[in-house]
């Protein structure tokens, strides 16, 4: 029998109904409102802040200018989405200038920087470099991301605001359109829903949504997926609020989970509760990574980056990307400072039968790591 199962935080649990027509877009996601109308934007004295630490960082690392390509780091730097590239000097105002290799070179020498380090923002294409380098070849190009990822890495109280603003709109897309599951519908289907509640909460965003097996791939899978009783459901991405992201992840039974379904969620649960606990100011990246993954190997999975078990890190960073420096990974060094912002996702995969992933984003105070959602209680409670 087809039937409609309502995931809910209630007492009560699931409920069923019968399936009586075509999915269409439910009420829960027709009735949501924007979440949008008290956003407060970055400021143009916060931007100017962060072009004088960039400059600082510049003259540390012995760098005469910046070079950008139109994006997230120019966006970070001037509001401006324009597309071409971007020359930050040391002195003077950011010059907007389209992809001219002579115009590029003489910006440089206008600027005083006809010779020396120039920095490359790691986006910035490869013929710029080749074109402007043949033009001036007392030019000396190093990556940029000391300074770049220097300021971006650490975030400001009112990067932190759009950030949890973004996580909010997510939980509420989510929570509407799991709402909305329904046995027989697709995966694209409810990719649809989540991006329609989106945009009845005032934002662009949408999710990947994996069924049955298939949640054991961490990117998901292309092949046609039907929702049936007894599947696992895992929906992954976010949503975007003046450029900041969210990332949000969550893995939910259609019906009554098996007892193995319900070991590997308490599972998952532990390793993201275990990197939430070792995210403390000074802790090394990789310890983080090295806490989530231990509570997977010591159930027996693994070891490493073996699968079944954990197969990529345990976090990125994010922010006006969403993944951005720096990594939960074992080999990254990078010790967490406040403003920090990263994804808490440890994964549990068991190709052929099913995966679990729990991710909340966090960001570093000085007292230790904070959640931006609260995390599922359940693996048949998506919300905390």
């Amino acid at each position: 029998m087809n039937r409609r199962v309502f995931l809910c935080t209630a007492a009560a649990g699931l409920r069923t109904i019968a399936r009586a027509q075509p999915l269409s877009v439910p009420d829960a996601i027709r009735n949501l409102r924007p979440m949008t109308a008290d956003i407060q934007p970055i400021t143009a004295d916060e931007r100017r802040a962060r072009i004088e630490k960039a400059r600082r960082l510049m003259r540390e690392n012995k760098i005469g200018a910046v070079v950008m390509e139109g994006g997230s780091s120019a966006f970070y730097f001037t509001g401006s989405r324009s597309d071409g590239l971007f020359v930050l000097p040391l002195r003077g105002e950011i010059l907007s200038l389209a992809r001219e290799y002579n115009a590029i070179a003489s910006a440089l020498k206008d600027n005083g920087v006809a010779a020396g380090r120039v920095g490359i923002e790691e986006r910035v294409h490869f013929d710029v470099i080749d074109g402007v380098g043949k033009l001036a070849p007392a030019l000396e190009f190093t990556s940029a991301d000391p300074v770049t990822a220097g300021c971006r890495m650490i975030k400001s109280p009112a990067e932190i605001a759009l950030m949890q603003r973004a996580n909010d709109i997510t939980i509420a897309a989510y929570r509407a359109a799991l709402g909305s599951l329904e046995e027989g519908m697709t995966q694209r289907e409810l990719s649809a829903l989540i991006a329609e509640a989106y945009h009845a909460l005032g934002v662009q965003g949408g999710a990947m949504a994996i069924f049955g097996k298939y949640t054991a791939f961490p990117h998901g899978s292309v092949q046609p997926q039907q929702l049936r009783e007894g599947d696992l459901v895992l929906i992954d991405d976010g949503c975007s609020v003046e450029g900041y992201q969210s990332d949000i992840t969550r893995t939910v039974i259609f019906g009554q989970p098996t007892a193995r379904q319900r070991q590997i969620w308490a599972l998952e649960r532990k390793a993201q509760d275990a990197a939430l606990a070792a995210a403390q100011p000074g802790a090394t990246c990789e310890s983080v990574d090295a806490a989530a993954r231990k509570v997977i190997t010591d159930a027996g999975f693994g070891p490493g980056y073996k699968v079944p078990g954990l197969p990529h890190r345990t976090g990125h960073g994010i922010g006006l990307d969403g993944h951005e420096w720096t990594y939960l990974v074992r080999g990254n060094q990078t010790r967490l400072q406040p403003g920090m912002c990263f994804s808490d996702e440890p994964t549990i995969a068991i190709y052929g039968e099913f995966g679990v992933r729990l991710e909340d984003c966090m960001y570093i105070t000085e007292d230790g790591a904070r959640m931006f959602t609260k995390q599922s209680p359940a693996i048949d409670q998506p919300f905390g």
